[in-house]
């Protein structure tokens, strides 16, 4: 297995966020200092230069199977662009805290992007409708992650986590936690809700049961969690080493994680979206791909000039997109 670099391109500042288009056919990168940019998978060319937020966008989000795509910044608003034209297409304030967390509802039916602003709340159409902002958060939102299926979104603050339903907007279930929340996944198979915790440690909650699992003694705070395709194995990060968990069965209190090691913090964690690939980054600039479930599970590794800021694999797992602290994108190829 090998990772050979496939294009490179040069960002303004700090890549703060990575998204690859549902026709895969480009990678939108952000700069913490404001402007998009838009670049062809090929080789990075056809690149178009959106001018973003005002002192800084925070977050991207491409509305599915279209060239919609929403972003989040400082100036506390949400904006959607029309990557086939380059065009702003509107824009939606939600108050004075930076908007830094953006999610489109799985599926279309009917589109709706989920997006909080400090403790405000919102569901928001593409054409920028805003159809329910909701109670404020006791505290300000920290993650915002869909249901697989998309019935509900799981919103996170310090204290807990709410489950609002996509149709009526009503609280579905409250779990209370008594720490920060830093991120938040489900499982593929809706099984899994995780937070990633500021304690530092992993809380698990299985929604249809009620069950709830805690994983303690991380080095430092988790503020990376990937699920595979399987809902099996759950990637966090939280010190010098990568811990994949297995969720199988009763889940993965009391079991041993497989620990991947680095010399450095882990800064990033992504499970492939169809395959079985792990990509994890470390502070010191390395990039590792490995296999979990293998007795020798490191297949490839590469060294980046800086640290990685982002992880994005491309839709057909192809491809892997690093954004740098030093503002380069660097896009690699994954080959046998």
């Amino acid at each position: 297995m090998q990772l050979t670099k496939h294009w490179a391109a040069q960002l303004e500042d700090y890549v703060i966020d990575l998204a690859w288009s549902p026709a895969g056919d480009r990678l939108a990168a952000a700069s913490s200092s404001g402007p998009i940019s838009l670049l062809g998978v090929a080789d990075g060319g056809n690149r178009v230069d959106l001018p973003g937020h005002e002192n800084g966008t925070n977050t991207l989000a491409w509305r599915p199977a279209t060239a919609i795509l929403a972003s989040g910044g400082q100036d506390g608003s949400v904006k959607f662009w029309d990557a086939s034209s380059g065009q702003h297409t509107a824009s939606v304030p939600l108050g004075n805290s930076w908007v830094e967390h953006l999610a489109w509802r799985p599926g279309e039916s009917p589109p709706t992007l989920a997006a909080s602003a400090g403790r405000s709340f919102a569901f928001i159409g593409p054409d920028g409708a805003v159809r329910h902002r909701f109670k404020d958060a006791p505290k300000t939102v920290t993650a915002v992650a869909w249901h697989p299926q998309g019935g509900c979104a799981a919103v996170a603050y310090f204290g807990g986590v709410c489950l609002w339903d996509a149709d009526d907007a009503v609280a579905q279930k409250e779990y209370a936690y008594g720490n920060g929340i830093l991120a938040l996944a489900w499982s593929p198979d809706g099984r899994w809700l995780v937070s990633g915790n500021q304690d530092p440690s992993v809380h698990l909650w299985m929604p249809e049961s009620d069950v709830e699992l805690q994983m303690s003694g991380y080095e430092t705070k988790v503020r990376h969690l990937s699920f595979d395709h399987t809902s099996r194995w759950l990637a966090t990060g939280g010190g010098s080493e990568a811990c994949v968990w297995d969720c199988s069965g009763p889940g993965p209190e009391g079991r041993e994680p497989a620990m991947l090691p680095h010399a450095a913090p882990v800064c990033g964690v992504a499970f492939q979206g169809t395959h079985g690939l792990l990509a994890t980054a470390a502070a010191d600039g390395t990039v590792v791909l490995w296999s979990p479930e293998r007795r020798q599970p490191m297949r490839a590794t590469v060294k980046m000039p800086a640290a990685a800021t982002s992880l994005a694999w491309s839709n057909d797992d192809s491809l892997l997109a690093i954004g740098s602290e030093k503002g380069m994108l660097y896009v690699l190829r994954c080959e046998p």
